[in-house]
């Protein structure tokens, strides 16, 4: 079982991201849960959402210590940042978290993923960017998995985003620094 909590503002594909991993993990087989949840504003208020990926029946949808926290601002790295399980994995975009974890007991990553995103003409994509990385740390899905389940999920008459959304994912998938 794995279960990753995403986390930011509101309008920056925080319950897209959190969807797409859910949806992957369904078309392979696997048992899964969505949890959203957002501020009243929304776009720019908090939103974050608990995505869990099981090979078993899970029980319960709400996990304090998910194995994976991708935290998309400040704010979140501050909240979400101290529930990583031990030995779990921190992903932060540099961008815009200017501080980093002191906890030696969890795998930290920093992404600018929003850099990344506006230096290739894909604002809104960091949320891509960010699940690219999040697959190749963590194996959780192959690229080709995780298209595949963009594909079904993003209709053919938005097709450019769609390819948008691939070429955001294999830019966080290649990120090293």
């Amino acid at each position: 079982m794995k279960s990753i909590r995403i986390a930011g503002f509101g309008g920056q594909g925080i319950l897209f991201a959190g969807k797409q991993l859910a949806l992957a993990g369904m078309y392979h087989g696997e048992k899964v849960t969505w949890l959203p949840s957002y501020g009243p504003e929304m776009k720019g208020g908090t939103s974050n959402c608990l995505v869990i990926i099981s090979e078993t029946e899970i029980n319960s949808p709400i996990i304090p210590n998910p194995d994976i926290v991708i935290a998309m601002n400040l704010p979140s790295f501050n909240k979400f940042e101290q529930t990583v399980t031990e030995g779990g994995n921190l992903f932060c975009d540099s961008t815009l978290v200017n501080a980093k974890s002191e906890r030696t007991d969890i795998n930290s990553h920093y992404i600018p993923s929003t850099a990344i995103a506006n230096d290739n003409k894909m604002q809104g994509l960091a949320n891509v960017i960010m699940l690219g990385k999040l697959i190749a740390v963590t194996g959780l899905f192959t690229i080709k998995e995780l298209i595949s389940s963009m594909e079904k999920s993003i209709p053919a008459s938005r097709k450019e985003l769609l390819e948008l959304n691939k070429k955001a994912l294999q830019l966080g998938y290649e990120y090293v620094g």
